[in-house]
């Protein structure tokens, strides 16, 4: 469990509709306008992740750097962890949109993923 204190009060980022969340001591959720909220709600209250987005240095081509993310999010307290890996990988050109550049990246289920394609 986070360390947030419950009851908490939240804005709801999964869509652009901003829904002011409650949360009970039970972890029951209101003020949602759908069920995505109850799901964002829970997760951040008890293990929140995030989705990391990067640069990863590269070689061969006039473009310096290829931006990536990871495929799915991480646990937050893991990010510092993530964004040291990244920075010491290189990746040579081309590379494709979609190419996983690390595997499995800290054991933590989540690939490093280009999100643009560059030739050399």
């Amino acid at each position: 469990m986070s360390k947030t204190k419950l009851p908490a009060e939240m804005i709801c980022i999964v869509c652009p509709r901003g829904c002011h969340l409650r949360v009970d001591e039970n972890l029951n959720v209101t003020g949602n306008a759908c069920s995505r909220g109850v799901v964002y709600a829970k997760t951040e209250l008890t293990h929140p992740t995030r989705t990391i987005t990067s640069t990863v240095r590269l070689t061969g081509s006039a473009v310096g750097r290829v931006p990536v993310k990871t495929s799915e999010p991480i646990p937050k307290e893991r990010i510092f962890d993530v964004m040291a890996e990244i920075q010491r990988q290189k990746a040579a050109a081309p590379v494709d949109c979609g190419q996983v550049l690390i595997k499995n990246i800290l054991g933590l289920g989540a690939d490093l993923v280009a999100t643009r394609t560059i030739r050399s």
